[in-house]
């Protein structure tokens, strides 16, 4: 690669006026990727409910994985793309990809054409994965243009503010998802983004200056196609396997192949391109590794377990929808909290090695928490101990950015960015597959244990998970889908301790270095 430009030293202070000024369209651009990883779950069982019941509950984690994949192929892409190509003009790429998305997320199942091919709930599902690539340049130009306007020793208060922000959406999707859904139509969760990325797009094109670069480039397409194939397999793995097909069937037994095969040529072909998509160099320091890790089992946690509570709260604990996005509030509120204070003492005292061991074991210790969830567990029970999960959260999520960001040199800024987000994203496809898989099991095995008649009565209810439909059904149907259901909810936090254990380990090891004191900048575009 090489660089037409060369980017010239600025100030950390001439960097945070520029930033002060775009900052609430990169906000409001990132709250669009957040959003919609959290607004889905309080209106799943109004999806379900219309779109198939029982019949369409293998389906469910689709929905939130087929975005969450879409986000983690795209991720590194996005990253590299805006190194190469310049931030600005992919930032607002991924805007308007996110936007088309979103309207067809809207639309599923209203193209008469297209129903004669795909059931309502496939499209939802093929929508979504769509929405979910434009989703994957959001995060990782957000992080990164901060990344290019302030230095590391700056950026801790900035992405503290960020970390606020994806907190707030995470409180903000699950309370809009319900009241959408009480009160109107749950399509309108995906149409609301239309006004929302207006704005963003507004203040970016008007205010945002970045450096310009113009670079000679080859981008590594066959690499991202390479790992599109990997995480694809492992993730249909997770999802069929024990479900549709058996664990030695030839499909998962081929996929398993399929998977491994890829993944030694992505490792191959990375290791010999001129500009790989994922620079395994970067790995090679010690901090990078360990927080990329680590973020793969934040992801594998947050996304993976937290995507089913709304179910279990709105079906087993009797929550209107709305209601249910109430009860995430406290745990959203600690993760803005302790995000936005940990930023700020790591602005003003440079050390931060501590702070991911802390939330790591704050994780491990809500993670065993939630396991006791059943179908007595009272709804304040339940809320002490999301708080606990959120504080854990708060601890970990921006600081594991700003270590990966600050173990690369300036010109690797962008896909460190995306690296980061990318280990997330990834654990979190995973953890959603899984866990999709694992409640699945346990709530058919936990019905099955009740007997044949029990069996005989979900299915004549067609398995409802509309709660008002679910309250209309006699007492020994209701009584056996929630008693699945909550069976089901606990097993999945004990998936997720399994992971969680090694995230306090694995910060242990990370090394404390003096985060840089200025940023690099270039002539803006």
């Amino acid at each position: 690669m090489t660089a037409v430009a060369e980017a010239a030293p600025t100030s950390s202070s001439t960097g945070a006026n520029k930033l002060n000024i775009v900052l609430p369209g990169l906000m409001l651009a990132m709250m669009l990727a957040m959003l919609d990883n959290m607004v889905v779950g309080t209106a799943m069982p109004k999806i379900l409910g219309e779109l198939g019941g029982l019949e369409a509950v293998s389906k469910l984690s689709w929905v939130v994985t087929a975005y969450v994949l879409g986000t983690t192929v795209s991720t590194p892409i996005w990253g590299k793309l805006g190194d190469l190509y310049g931030r600005k003009r992919i930032f607002l790429s991924s805007i308007v990809l996110f936007i088309l998305g979103s309207m067809l997320s809207g639309a599923a199942g209203e193209f008469t054409w297209l129903n004669n091919m795909l059931d309502p709930m496939s499209q939802l599902i093929y929508f979504r994965a769509f929405q979910g690539l434009g989703a994957g340049g959001l995060m990782v130009g957000a992080f990164a243009i901060i990344g290019d306007l302030v230095s590391p020793r700056e950026r801790g208060k900035y992405q503290g503010q960020m970390a606020g922000i994806m907190a707030l959406s995470m409180i903000a999707g699950p309370l809009v998802g319900g009241l959408i859904t009480d009160h109107a139509s749950w399509r309108w969760i995906f149409y609301m983004n239309i006004p929302i990325a207006g704005a963003a797009l507004f203040i970016l094109i008007a205010f945002l200056n970045l450096p310009r670069k113009r670079t000679e480039h080859k981008i590594d397409w066959l690499g991202a196609g390479l790992l599109a194939i990997a995480i694809t397999s492992i993730v249909l793995i997770t999802t069929w396997g024990g479900k549709e097909y058996a664990w030695l069937s030839a499909q998962i037994l081929g996929l398993a192949a399929l998977g491994v095969i890829t993944t030694i040529l992505f490792v191959v072909v990375e290791m010999n391109v001129a500009e790989p998509v994922l620079p395994l160099k970067l790995f090679k320091d010690r901090n990078f590794s360990l927080v990329s890790t680590i973020g793969f089992l934040v992801g594998f946690g947050l996304f993976g377990a937290v995507s089913f509570l709304p179910l279990y709260q709105q079906t087993v604990q009797g929550a209107s929808a709305t209601n249910s996005g109430l009860l995430l509030l406290p745990m959203m509120l600690g993760v803005m909290v302790t995000s936005v204070v940990i930023g700020r003492i790591i602005a003003k005292t440079g050390r931060y090695r501590i702070f991911p061991i802390i939330g790591g074991t704050i994780m491990v210790l809500a993670m065993l928490l939630l396991t006791r969830l059943d179908n007595d567990t009272s709804k304040v029970e339940s809320t002490i101990y999301m708080v606990v999960l959120g504080l854990g959260m708060g601890f970990l999520m921006q600081t594991t950015l700003l270590i990966s960001q600050n173990s690369v040199e300036m010109k690797d800024m962008g896909v460190a960015s995306s690296t980061a987000t990318f280990a997330r994203s990834i654990g979190g496809s995973f953890g959603v597959a899984l866990f999709g898989a694992v409640f699945t099991s346990r709530m058919e095995a936990d019905i099955a244990a009740s007997g044949p008649a029990a069996t005989a009565m979900v299915a004549q209810s067609g398995g409802s998970f509309d709660p008002a439909m679910l309250s209309a059904l006699p007492a020994p149907m209701r009584e056996a889908i929630t008693h699945a259901i909550a069976f089901g909810t606990s097993g999945l936090f004990w998936w997720a301790l399994a992971f969680a254990v090694f995230i306090p380990v694995l910060a242990w090891f990370v090394k404390e270095v003096p985060l840089r004191e200025t940023a690099a900048m270039a002539p803006a575009e």
